[in-house]
């Protein structure tokens, strides 16, 4: 997880720090790889026919003849006046190995396969997020089991990311990656354990005193994690996005919930699907986030002002301009809900896209969601479901007081802002994938835009292949009696008549 972009396409590499090169002129070897991926992701440029993955090692590969100007023209994020915004680090360094590659064999011309993204590891993954749902005894069992499983299971013997010699005897490629045993660092959540059944389970003891613990808002593991594994619902993997504010581990999610569109692995033979994962023969889905970014003016700074109103009714002239206000950001991977709350007024806010009024929403409220987020919330409300490789934004309104507000899908790169209307006769309340509730008075402003950072995926079989899977069998997309077909006799009488 190493160089992402200030801009609004979804990065598509993730991997150890990239070796800095220079700014002017040729760029270096990360940066020139980085820029070939990210081009490639945009159907700017063709794969690289070796890998389009940033090369991490020091003079492997010659400097690619791609100039500073050239990237930053082609891959800057959409600012006012088309002005591009350079490539920039977007974390500082960590723990994560992962990187993506494209296959190659790709034309120019062609558009990307989604099913070319493939996870690969530059070094052995260490450390394992695994993250359980809460208040849930079925789950305790395949807990228990996937924990004991990574600590204790056999990893091999070649040592701690070693690579297997050509020819060896375990089977494995010459550039599978081989693990020591007993070497797997697990992370778990302190309120995990604090559950009776852990706590009480002496069998479990072992395993249990190996765990590294954390706790939400407190502790900051974003820079420990190789790689993350859900057991539970689509909730879970919700929770895991909130976990990490920038660059995002690899998630393994399995389907042990209610719903389970976002968690596409059975649990059933989860041995060798973790062991797949651990060795990179994966496939990978990079699910878009959404940068949320909340200002608010303090309160009791314009005590003359109730809801951008003055005593008599009217706006006040020479309003002060130097409130103070506060701001808050969130990232986001299904969607942003304004709507109406408690109040029993229409929800009336302001869209602006890129500082121009769009529209105004007069309803119960909008969803502003990303392509993961068109199955969900957005779903229910009567937009169109999208792909999660679809860089697009999707603005749906919430029981809207017209006969012709149908939901839009915007460009992944513009910059959307949401206030209150100056007509409005109440407040509007804003969540973030259901959590972080919170009020928004006239004056406040909501900015989304495409996060730099995605979440990457880890797929079963392929991104499109999942994606329709998890449409039939958890939202029975298009199920439908056959029509019956006419018997030979009836289709006799129509041919000769």
């Amino acid at each position: 997880r190493t160089r992402s972009l200030h801009g609004p396409c979804p990065v598509t590499t993730f991997g150890p720090k990239a070796l800095p090169g220079p700014r002017s002129g040729v760029l270096g070897r990360g940066e020139a790889g980085q820029a070939v991926a990210v081009l490639a992701s945009r159907h700017l440029l063709p794969p690289h026919p070796i890998s389009t993955a940033v090369c991490a090692c020091r003079g492997c590969c010659p400097a690619l003849q791609v100039t500073q100007e050239e990237v930053e023209a082609l891959v800057g994020g959409h600012t006012q006046g088309c002005v591009p915004r350079p490539v920039q680090d977007g974390a500082a360094g960590g723990s994560g190995w992962a990187r993506l590659s494209l296959r190659a064999g790709m034309g120019a011309g062609h558009i990307q396969d989604p099913a070319s993204q493939r996870l690969t590891w530059n070094k052995a993954p260490k450390s394992v997020l695994v993250i359980k749902k809460m208040r849930d005894a079925g789950l305790l069992q395949p807990f228990k089991e996937l924990c004991t499983y990574l600590m204790e299971g056999p990893w091999g013997a070649h040592g701690v990311g070693g690579l297997c010699p050509a020819g060896s005897a375990c089977g494995m490629s010459r550039w599978a990656l081989c693990f020591q045993e007993k070497n797997m660092i697990v992370y778990v959540e302190k309120k995990v354990l604090e559950d009776p059944a852990i706590a009480s389970d002496e069998s479990f003891g072992a395993v249990k005193r190996k765990f590294c613990t954390f706790r939400e808002d407190y502790d900051d593991i974003s820079n420990r994690i190789d790689f993350i594994i859900c057991l539970g619902g689509d909730g879970t993997l919700l929770y895991a996005s909130s976990l990490f504010q920038g660059s995002v581990p690899p998630v393994m999610a399995f389907h042990l919930g209610s719903l389970g569109f976002l968690t596409p692995f059975s649990f059933e033979n989860f041995q060798s699907q973790v062991t797949q994962v651990i060795e990179g023969n994966a496939a990978v889905v990079l699910r878009s986030r959404l940068k949320v970014r909340v200002v608010k003016e303090l309160q009791g700074k314009k005590t003359a002002v109730h809801n951008g109103l003055g005593e008599s009714g009217s706006r006040p002239v020479g309003l002060d301009m130097d409130v103070e206000k506060q701001a808050m950001q969130y990232q986001v991977l299904n969607e942003v809900v304004i709507d109406r709350g408690p109040s029993s007024y229409l929800s009336n806010v302001d869209v602006y896209l890129d500082g121009h009024l769009i529209t105004t929403v007069q309803g119960d409220g909008v969803i502003v969601s990303t392509p993961t987020g068109s199955t969900a919330y957005a779903a229910a409300a009567g937009a169109s479901m999208i792909h999660p490789n679809v860089p697009a934004i999707m603005i749906t309104p919430i029981c809207p007081h017209s006969l012709s507000f149908r939901p839009i899908v915007v460009p992944a790169g513009v910059e959307l802002k949401i206030m209150l209307s100056p007509e409005a006769r109440n407040t509007a309340w804003v969540s973030f994938d259901g959590r972080k509730r919170q009020e928004i008075r006239h004056g406040d402003s909501i900015s989304i835009t495409t996060s730099c950072y995605p979440l990457p995926s880890i797929c079963v079989r392929d991104p499109v292949s999942d994606w329709f899977e998890s449409l039939a069998q958890c939202l029975h997309w298009n199920v439908r009696k056959k029509q019956a077909h006419f018997e030979e006799e009836e289709e006799e009488e129509e041919e000769e008549g």
